[in-house]
């Protein structure tokens, strides 16, 4: 099992995509799970791995979904009602209803996607950037591509407005040019006589990176990348917390994205496992009601 969700993990980080890992750090029994249980929560809710069955998938899901969001790693309590930190304990508690009164631990870490970098060309300025670049965990291609965070083309000469109009079309966030400042003049006014927009030409960085003054090529590659950082850190994007609901059921405070639902009276009812929604459904009533006050 931790094979497949290190596989998973691997391939969701190449990708680019957002996931949390989940590690069982600590269990009081009795409970299902083993300490180095292992499990992966996608950005959409979906659980790969193990983290003690369906006591503890929820609450991990949840907590997982709220690391991504808010970029930060938590330590995760899910035991009985009355669990709870202890005097100094960094913790999030969280109760569960099963009739297991076990207690497990899961450590939640959010694995945030390392930006894609574009850099176009094969001169000692591009190449150094594109090294510096995985030197600090970004992902670097050499050529201008969908889901590209920032393209750098610095071809000297060779079909610069192609590669800067690729870069453009595709809504890179950040697209820089290596050129002498005449340089970037003709380039940026080839790109206009092909019809692109004024609005589009001024995104367009040149000279690109810091103003380091006469540099050699590798300078500017680390000038490049200086403002590049600066760049990532200026757009990093907002907190968005994921939307959760009450389960009608058990009390139970879900994430909604991945969470079993049912529908009665015009309104959408969340729950934690496919057994509080038979239980819902046996007597919807008098769930909703009990919602309801």
């Amino acid at each position: 099992m931790t094979d497949e969700v290190l596989r998973e993990a691997a391939r969701l980080a190449e990708a680019g995509e957002l996931f949390a890992l989940a590690t069982v750090v600590n269990v009081r029994r009795p409970a299902s799970a083993r300490r180095g249980d292992r499990g992966l929560v996608t950005a959409d809710g979906a659980l790969v791995g193990w983290v003690g069955g369906a006591c503890s998938e929820p609450i991990v899901v949840r907590e997982a979904l709220r690391a991504v969001a808010e970029r930060t790693a938590r330590l995760v309590r899910i035991g009985p009602p009355g669990t709870h930190a202890g005097p100094g304990e960094e913790i999030v508690c969280a109760e569960s209803h099963c009739a297991s009164e076990g207690v497990v631990e899961v450590l939640v870490e959010p694995q945030l996607p390392s930006p894609l970098l574009a850099v176009v060309g094969d001169g000692p300025a591009a190449r150094t950037l594109r090294e510096l670049a995985r030197a600090i965990g970004w992902r670097v291609t050499d050529e201008v591509r969908a889901g590209a965070d920032g393209v750098v083309v610095a071809t000297m000469g060779r079909s610069d407005e192609e590669a800067l109009a690729d870069a453009l079309a595709l809504s890179a966030g950040y697209v820089a040019l290596v050129a002498s400042a005449r340089r970037a003049a003709v380039v940026l006014a080839a790109l206009r006589e092909k019809g692109v927009a004024d609005a589009e030409v001024a995104r367009v960085r040149s000279p690109a990176g810091l103003d380091l003054g006469p540099s050699t090529q590798e300078e500017i590659a680390v000038a490049v990348l200086a403002e590049l950082v600066a760049w990532r850190h200026a757009h990093a994007p907002p907190t968005t917390l994921p939307e959760e609901a009450v389960d009608p059921v058990c009390g139970m405070t879900v994430a909604v994205e991945s969470a079993a639902a049912a529908e009665h009276g015009g309104r959408t009812y969340y729950f934690c496992s496919p057994h509080c929604r038979a239980s819902f459904l046996e007597d919807p009533v008098r769930y909703a009601e009990a919602a309801a006050t």
